[in-house]
C-alpha cells in the first residue's frame, strides 16, 4: 500500500467527475482517468491499473455493474469499486455489491466521507456496515433471477465459523461478535478472515450477501 492513492472516476455528469477529481486531489490523491459510461471505465481501468473505482450506476453504452462485473472477473490486479448512487437502497447496487463492489456512496457525500471511504476500501476494508449491507440485502436478495448472485457451499466452514458469519450477517460488529461469543476480537478477526478465505470473497459486504443468499440468515434475521 505505498505510493500515492489511483482513482479512476466513471459517471456520466461532467460536475460530479469535476467535484470528485478536486475533492480527492485536494488530499494528495491521484485521479488517473475519468470515464463518461461503462465501456470508457473498463478501459480506463486496464490501461491505468488504479487502486480504487468510484462507479455511477447509470451510464450509458455500458452500466456500471456490467463495468464492475468486467473489472472484477479475471483481472490480475483487481482494484476496488465504490458505487455511486442517489439512491441508498437501488437494486443496482445490490447486484453490484453480488458482483464483487467494496460498498457504496450516495453522490451528495462530504468530502470528508469520500476521501475516508476511498482510503478504507484501498486498505482491504469494506466500506458498508453489516447493518446497512443487510437492509440492502433483505430488500433485494433472491428477488430477480438476473441478480449477480454469489454462489457459495458452506460446507467448507467449521460450525464456529458458521455461527460468525450468521452473527456476522445480522449486523454484528467485531467487538460484539467477541462479547456475544466470548472471544477475543483479534479470534474473531481471525474467523472472518478465514471465513472469506475459504469462500473466495473480497470482505464483510459479500460475506453478508452469501449469508443471506444461501439461507443462512432469514430476512427476518433468524
Amino acid at each position: 500500500m505505498t505510493g500515492p492513492l489511483r482513482v479512476v472516476v466513471a459517471d456520466d455528469q461532467a460536475l460530479v467527475r469535476t467535484g470528485f477529481r478536486m475533492i480527492l486531489t485536494a488530499d494528495a490523491i491521484d485521479v488517473v482517468a475519468e470515464a463518461t459510461n461503462g465501456t470508457e471505465a473498463v478501459e480506463a481501468v486496464r490501461r491505468t491499473l488504479p487502486d480504487v473505482v468510484l462507479m455511477d450506476v447509470r451510464m450509458p453504452e455500458m452500466d456500471g455493474l456490467e463495468a464492475t462485473r468486467r473489472i472484477l472477473t479475471g483481472a490480475s490486479n483487481e482494484p476496488r469499486v465504490i458505487i455511486l448512487t442517489t439512491f441508498d437502497l437501488d437494486h443496482y447496487v445490490y447486484a453490484a455489491l453480488s458482483a464483487g463492489a467494496s460498498g457504496f456512496l450516495l453522490k451528495d457525500v462530504t468530502p470528508e466521507h469520500l476521501v475516508a471511504a476511498v482510503r478504507m476500501v484501498r486498505s482491504g476494508d469494506a466500506l458498508l456496515a453489516p447493518a446497512i449491507t443487510r437492509r440492502l440485502v433483505e430488500r433485494f436478495a433472491s428477488r430477480s433471477a438476473d441478480t449477480a448472485a454469489i454462489h457459495r457451499d458452506l460446507s467448507a466452514l467449521t460450525p464456529r465459523e458458521l455461527e460468525v458469519l450468521r452473527l456476522l450477517a445480522q449486523g454484528l460488529s467485531n467487538a460484539e461478535l467477541a462479547a456475544q461469543l466470548c472471544l477475543s476480537e483479534a479470534t474473531v478477526k481471525t474467523h472472518v478472515a478465514r471465513i472469506l478465505a475459504k469462500l473466495g470473497l473480497r470482505d464483510r459486504v459479500q460475506a453478508v450477501v452469501v449469508a443471506y443468499e444461501t439461507g443462512l440468515v432469514s430476512p427476518s434475521g433468524v
